[in-house]
């Protein structure tokens, strides 16, 4: 008896949260490579990133998003229009919220009424579970269920691998069949100057903590290829950043610049 053929399955996913709710935590998790910049900071996150993920039987694309939050500036409102923007496109959204919520706040309602207008399949995960007691979670659980019909609902911590192929298989199953969009060896559609503009800017944030808001902008001018001393390929990397103020130049420069330098090799 011959088996039956499994057909390849391919889509598009949306991250979308709040700020700082691990959204690209959770996509470098998921993707198994560093794709988008994490720091302890709201919108770090400015614009949408993709992560491409291949499996046996299915191809399947990230996309996050800015975080959501009620936007103070023309560059805020964008942000958030960016992350609305591609939801009707999504073939699944990955809905984050935190797990110390108690209930459903003004940001997450204003997620769900966009998501409950795109009609499209969507998978609650829960993010932080370590930092609540089981009651907590499943009351957040049945209070989330009530308001939309989700096609599932996973606890996680996005820092724990264990996690990656539950959410990774429960994707894969809302997914129709289609062809692989891109190349099989591809896990982001970035360049490798944006990884490295991602990778600068996430340090300077990290380094930086309060002193400099995250309005700064990296832009890569130079990337020359070289061996070192052990033959390992290496890149020398000239790049410019830009500050909201003048007065974060001088902090960048006088106070945390050796910084970045000494630490560009952790990431």
């Amino acid at each position: 008896m011959e088996k039956e053929k499994i057909e390849f399955k391919s889509g598009f996913v949306t991250l979308i949260g709040r700020t700082n709710v691990g959204k690209s935590t959770l996509l470098n998790l998921l993707v198994g490579e560093k794709v988008a910049a994490i720091a302890n900071k709201v919108q770090t996150t400015r614009t949408a990133i993709k992560g491409i993920v291949n499996r046996k039987n299915s191809q399947i694309i990230f996309t996050d998003t800015p975080g959501i939050h009620k936007p103070k500036t023309k560059l805020n409102e964008t942000m958030v229009e960016t992350s609305f923007s591609s939801l009707p496109d999504s073939d699944v959204i990955l809905f984050l919220i935190e797990a110390t919520s108690t209930d459903i706040g003004r940001g997450d309602s204003i997620i769900l009424e966009k998501i409950k207008e795109a009609k499209r399949k969507t998978i609650l995960i829960i993010n932080k579970i370590d930092l609540v007691k089981r009651e907590t979670l499943l009351n957040l659980i049945d209070t989330y269920s009530k308001e939309y019909n989700f096609e599932a609902v996973i606890p996680i911590s996005a820092t724990n691998t264990k996690y990656k192929e539950i959410i990774l298989d429960e994707i894969e199953k809302n997914l129709k069949p289609g062809p692989a969009y891109y190349d099989i060896e591809e896990y982001t559609d970035q360049t490798l100057r944006q990884l490295a503009e991602e990778t600068i800017r996430e340090k300077a944030l990290k380094l930086l903590q309060d002193e400099v808001p995250h309005g700064i902008y990296i832009e890569v001018e130079k990337m020359k290829e070289r061996k070192n001393k052990q033959k390992e390929e290496i890149y020398d990397i000239e790049a410019t950043i830009y500050c909201l103020r003048e007065s974060h130049k001088g902090i960048i420069i006088r106070k945390k610049w050796r910084n970045v330098k000494k630490n560009w090799k952790s990431s």
